[in-house]
């Protein structure tokens, strides 16, 4: 499922590592065609701390946080979240994730040069 992602304005930065943005969003009553304005705030996780207030941030969704906190700030294309207790067990047991295990084989088959058949064979010509 994907992630949603929402524009907002920072209007509290006084909590260590996150920010309270307000999402203001309009959409029109079914009734009276008019279009109604409603905002929301969200607590969002700001790892880097850098936004101020006033600010236009976007936000996207990620897993709990804490007890209010489900949503992280957009930096760069990248939202900063700090890894669960579990992805902390692993790289402290030396376990490496199947996604990088992967890049390193990667990396490993592009950083081996290939030699040609040929010359391979006429080395076990010549020993021989």
């Amino acid at each position: 499922m994907p992630r949603r992602i929402l524009e907002g304005n920072v209007i509290s930065t006084k909590t260590e590592k996150t920010v309270t943005v307000l999402v203001e969003r309009k959409y029109m009553h079914p009734v009276y065609k008019k279009y109604i304005k409603s905002t929301q705030k969200f607590t969002a996780h700001d790892e880097l701390s850098s936004c101020k207030e006033g600010e236009r941030v976007q936000i996207i969704e990620c897993r709990p946080l804490s007890k209010t906190k489900r949503w992280a700030v957009l930096r760069d294309g990248q939202a900063l979240v700090p890894p669960t207790n579990n992805e902390k067990a692993k790289l402290r047991s030396g376990q490496v994730p199947a996604a990088q295990k992967a890049d390193v084989k990667a990396a490993k088959k592009a950083a081996a040069p290939k030699k040609p058949a040929a010359e391979k064979k006429s080395k076990a010509k010549k020993d021989a």
